[in-house]
């Protein structure tokens, strides 16, 4: 089973976020992932996978210009209808916006026939709520937060298509 993750990132912090997350979903039996820049997207990888994960980071509490323009018809173009949806962000500032940019990410998802999912804080710490928000420049803080959701997507995934 896989997981694609797409992701904006100018300046290299939303694809560093990236890595932290596929360490954890690969860490799920029979999981696997890739992350792909909106630039380089391998359509097919996507299309068969159960689960995509949108990053992104944040401009004025939203996603930046270049991923809602991606959101417009990226992912109805790769056929996420049926499919587990998330996102996550990166911002400047804890008070950036960062979990308003992820709202509009899944909504978007959601208006595509996704299923999306949160990381839910009943699971318990560290809780995530619509998703999870690194802030730059202490990235490296955020590093558990990020496996933690992608471990608990990949679960997630594995319950909802594993036949």
């Amino acid at each position: 089973m896989q997981i694609s993750i797409v992701y904006d990132s100018k300046t290299g912090n939303t694809q560093e976020m990236a890595r932290y997350l596929i360490e954890d979903i690969t860490s799920i039996g029979g999981m696997e992932t890739k992350a792909f820049s909106i630039d380089n997207i391998d359509a097919e990888y996507v299309k068969n996978s159960c689960g995509l994960i949108v990053g992104t980071p944040t401009y004025n509490g939203y996603p930046s210009a270049r991923m809602k323009a991606w959101l417009e018809s990226g992912p109805v173009a790769l056929q996420v209808a049926g499919k587990l949806g998330s996102a996550y962000a990166t911002a400047a500032f804890i008070h950036g916006g960062g979990d308003l940019a992820i709202q509009c990410i899944l909504t978007h998802l959601m208006v595509d026939g996704m299923m999306t999912y949160s990381g839910g804080q009943s699971y318990g710490m560290p809780v995530i709520h619509l998703g999870p928000v690194a802030i730059a420049p202490q990235l490296e803080q955020f590093a558990d937060l990020f496996r933690t959701y992608g471990q608990r997507m990949a679960t997630q995934a594995a319950a909802l298509f594993r036949n």
